[in-house]
């Protein structure tokens, strides 16, 4: 179980140890500490980089509404803002709080701001790791490296699934996809055959034909055809075609280049 990383931050011992209390019973909050002054809070979640922070309005030295102002946008925590004054409710959504807790408040609010809090959480780690999944995939699509890729990543049944390159049989055009055909299992790609073929080493794959490309490692048995065409049969005994276009790929195929 994933921990959210909680600071409490009110300058009333009380009212911190109330928060605690209501945080006991939560088993996937983790408290890491408590803080009475905006000055010291600041500190900490510039250290330790909370998750949530209950966070009090009115303190000495630097009030709630200071603090954040104080903090970089890109990692402000989930703030569920606690304080005796509604009049700060709309300046506390203003300045993007998850919730207002005003005191005193029930069991049943505060496990509601809770909710949300945990709900904002989830929200953020899926669109990282979505950011994350879509910049790994523009780095292993992007042939402009002018390196040749070892995996290959293909997005399956919501998943994303890396594919050594090494471990493709064969590979074949299907409309505006390629289809990438791994032992018994085939994965759809959305690419060109030529953007993909520039992907693979040649030392390895060959493309055969303007919709087939094999993995030189698996070919068995070259047949000849008609008008110059060949039949190319792998170990599995998949039978694939050596177009006519292609002819001069036959030097690669006989071992002879």
């Amino acid at each position: 179980m994933t921990k959210v990383r909680t600071l409490i931050v009110d300058d009333e011992p009380l009212a911190r140890e109330r928060i605690r209390h209501l945080l006991e019973g939560e088993a996937d909050i983790e408290v890491l500490g408590e803080c009475e002054d905006g000055v010291t809070a600041l500190a900490t979640i510039r250290d330790q980089n909370p998750d949530l922070v209950f966070l009090d309005v009115q303190m000495p030295e630097l009030d709630g509404f200071e603090l954040l102002a104080q903090l970089d946008p890109a990692r402000l925590p989930a703030i569920i803002f606690v304080t005796a004054h509604d009049q700060f409710a709309l300046r506390a959504f203003e300045v993007h709080a998850l919730d207002y807790l005003l005191k005193p408040f029930d069991l049943e609010r505060f496990q509601g701001a809770l909710t949300r809090a945990r709900q904002w959480l989830d929200r953020r780690k899926n669109e990282n790791v979505d950011n994350r999944l879509a910049a790994l995939l523009a780095e292993l699509r992007n042939p402009a490296t002018g390196k040749f890729q070892d995996r290959i990543a293909v997005k399956a049944a919501g998943r994303v699934i890396l594919v050594k390159a090494e471990e493709i049989d064969w590979v074949e055009a299907a409309d505006n996809y390629v289809n990438l055909h791994v032992g018994s299992a085939a994965h759809l790609l959305r690419e060109t055959m030529s953007s993909f073929e520039q992907r693979l080493p040649p030392e390895r794959f060959l493309r055969i034909s303007r919709s087939t490309i094999v993995n030189l490692d698996r070919v068995r048995e070259l047949q000849p055809l008609f008008h110059g065409e060949y039949a190319v049969i792998l170990a599995d005994g998949t039978r694939l075609s050596l177009s006519r276009g292609y002819r001069d790929r036959l030097s690669v195929l006989l071992g002879k280049e």
